[in-house]
């Protein structure tokens, strides 16, 4: 049985298409893939809010320093054949070339209805 999620993530607007690409690129038929189209992503600018803690080695800003940045929520399908090993590999592939230190995502289920 094969199961699809969405896979939302955050990321700096100047890293977006490099992220994009990769993961495309690594994650082929799992990511993004939707009928006849492929490499499909939705994307929404927006700004994100963070302050460093003290021991954190932030891209942008520094520690203890309130900072905003502006970002793109990315939103992509992940197809997945029903053990959840395609999502994992997709999140672990996200974390490897995402530049931030602590990678914000959330994954929800698709339900075919």
């Amino acid at each position: 049985m094969s199961l699809r999620f969405k896979l939302v993530f955050f990321a700096p607007k100047t890293h977006t298409a490099e992220i994009l690409s990769m993961l495309f690129k690594q994650c082929p038929n799992v990511l993004g893939k939707i009928g006849q189209y492929e490499e499909c992503a939705f994307i929404t600018p927006g700004v994100g809010q963070f302050r460093p803690g003290s021991g954190a080695r932030p891209l942008t800003g520094q520690p203890g320093k309130l900072e905003h940045v502006d970002e793109d929520r990315v939103e992509i399908v992940v197809n997945d054949q029903g053990d959840k090993v395609q999502l994992r590999d997709a999140i672990s592939h996200l974390k490897a070339v995402h530049p931030y230190e602590e990678v914000a995502y959330d994954v929800y289920r698709l339900e075919d209805v």
